[in-house]
């Protein structure tokens, strides 16, 4: 059992890939480095996927369009039209998150296990949410909607401001995590074939899940905050 359990510590450490030698030195973990790997295949793919587009498309520039088409279709369900200036971001963070919970199906890592790495993509999410109020409010209108329906519960509006990033940090955390730490305990466990259809479920269905989880709750909290 405690093999089992310095293995599991062993994968839950943030390693350290490589150290920036500026200002005493600047530790790049792990998280970051697949991040920036994921980062630059969804622009190569995007580069590829846009190049000499056709009325008559091939079959990968109408996956391309389908996806795009059904991602927009997503968002504007939620937002409607007035909310078009949001659908890049969020699809970016959706293709993002796609990519980055069904990678350990090739044996890398996700980056979404570093609690850094959700927490960066929450606070991002409610800076636009806040953003967007202000946008579509003015500041007078923002600041006076805490105050909305009654002033006696403006702490109460204001809380949700760091609560909303907590929420969606914790809960992308802690199923990634969650799902990571039990593939492990399976490998470990039974290594030849039993992994296999539960990665099919933990990587691939619950990782999708958690993306579309998560840029759903931003789109809500994006829609109640331009309403």
């Amino acid at each position: 059992m405690n093999n089992l359990s310095e293995e599991l510590m062993a994968q839950l450490n943030n390693k350290i890939s490589f150290v920036i030698p500026v200002f005493g030195g600047i530790p790049v973990p792990e998280s970051t480095v697949v991040t920036w790997f994921i980062m630059a295949l969804l622009v190569v793919f995007s580069v590829i996927f846009t190049r000499n587009l056709k009325i008559k498309p091939t079959r990968s520039q109408a996956f391309v369009e389908m996806l795009v088409g059904g991602l927009n279709g997503f968002f504007e369900g939620i937002l409607g039209e007035e909310g078009k200036a949001f659908f890049p971001y969020l699809g970016t963070v959706a293709l993002y998150l796609g990519v980055a919970n069904v990678i350990g199906l090739f044996g890398i890592t996700p980056p979404t296990k570093d609690l850094n790495v959700t927490a960066g993509l929450a606070i991002m999410s409610i800076i636009l949410v806040l953003g967007a109020g202000i946008r579509f409010k003015g500041v007078k209108g923002w600041l006076k909607s805490y105050a909305e329906p009654l002033p006696l519960i403006a702490p109460i509006n204001v809380l949700e401001i760091f609560i909303r990033p907590l929420s969606l940090c914790m809960r992308l955390f802690g199923n990634v995590l969650g799902a990571f730490v039990i593939m492990e305990f399976i490998k470990i466990i039974a290594p030849v074939a039993l992994p296999i259809p539960f990665s099919l479920y933990f990587d691939v269905f619950d990782g999708i899940i958690q993306a579309v989880v998560f840029v759903f709750l931003t789109s809500l909290f994006i829609k109640e905050a331009v309403e």
